[in-house]
């Protein structure tokens, strides 16, 4: 199954920086580029207002000219780019996430027309990155050229979700041909003198972080014994703090949608929701693929 790379645009230069990243995503997939926009209001307007009257409005000319006029500067920027341009009756939110259903990844931006300005992700891409059925790719910052040099860093604290997105950064260091770098998020040193019980745990704590790394080390080593690894222990204020942090020296950050402490409720757990919303780099969201059926 030719999964397509699939990104979201609505002519904001969000949703082209987006497709930028997605351009690109596809051809180190060697994946179509699927083009997507869902052309009625999240609130409903364009919807009829006579409950009779069961027709939705047809496709937009403009949108089609907007989306056709990205198509083309994609291909011309990457020769040998394979894109299509769909519009969907659908708020933009659930069209995304329906059409992550058969997607190898989606991409977002980080605001999209009608975004307030005070909001660093949008509702679309925020509801896009905590229910979409396969891993999404959020751009942001917007304003900043795609990086490509730095490393890539995955967040390491032992959940399954974690785990997966190890595996997906291990991929996405290897396709870049970058380093990936393992990060694992630990508290702060307090100056002051400690209990000896308290200098025990942390101790212990951080004999667990030293353990977690290498065994995530060891796992993508197992996959990619020419990637070069790195494990690096942080200590900050909190797992999103020490993220967000680390980011700023990144291509891309791969975090999990829940870690060890989060609640099996939440879609996305809120160190998860933390980074996509102030990481300095894109951020790849570890969603796992539904089966293909």
């Amino acid at each position: 199954m030719n999964r397509p790379v699939v990104v979201g645009v609505d002519g904001s230069p969000s949703s082209l920086v987006a497709a930028e990243h997605a351009a690109r995503a596809a051809l180190l997939r060697s994946r179509p580029l699927l083009l997507v926009h869902g052309y009625l209001h999240p609130l409903g307007y364009g919807v009829p207002l006579n409950p009779y009257d069961l027709g939705v409005p047809a496709p937009s000319e403009e949108a089609q000219k907007m989306m056709e006029r990205t198509a083309a500067d994609l291909v011309g920027r990457w020769p040998g780019l394979d894109v299509e341009v769909r519009q969907v009756a659908g708020g933009p939110a659930a069209t995304m996430v329906e059409a992550s259903r058969g997607a190898e990844l989606v991409v977002v931006g980080s605001r999209g027309r009608g975004g307030f300005a005070g909001l660093l992700l949008g509702s679309v891409g925020g509801q896009v990155a905590a229910h979409a059925h396969c891993p999404v790719l959020v751009v942001r910052p917007d304003e900043q050229p795609i990086p490509v040099d730095e490393p890539v860093l995955v967040g390491v604290d032992g959940s399954e979700s974690s785990r997966l997105a190890v595996g997906y950064g291990a991929d996405e260091a290897a396709r870049r041909d970058l380093p990936l770098v393992l990060v694992h998020v630990g508290p702060p040193d307090g100056d002051r003198p400690v209990p000896d019980e308290v200098e025990e745990s942390q101790a212990a704590y951080q004999a667990e972080a030293v353990r977690l790394l290498a065994d995530a080390s060891a796992a993508v080593r197992a996959e990619h014994p020419g990637l070069v690894v790195r494990e690096h222990p942080v200590r900050a204020a909190g797992p999103a703090q020490g993220l967000v942090e680390a980011s700023g020296t990144a291509s891309l950050l791969a975090v999990g949608t829940r870690g060890r402490h989060g609640f099996a409720g939440l879609l996305l757990g809120s160190v998860s929701q933390a980074v996509i919303q102030h990481a300095h780099c894109p951020v790849l969201v570890a969603h796992p693929y539904d089966p293909v059926e």
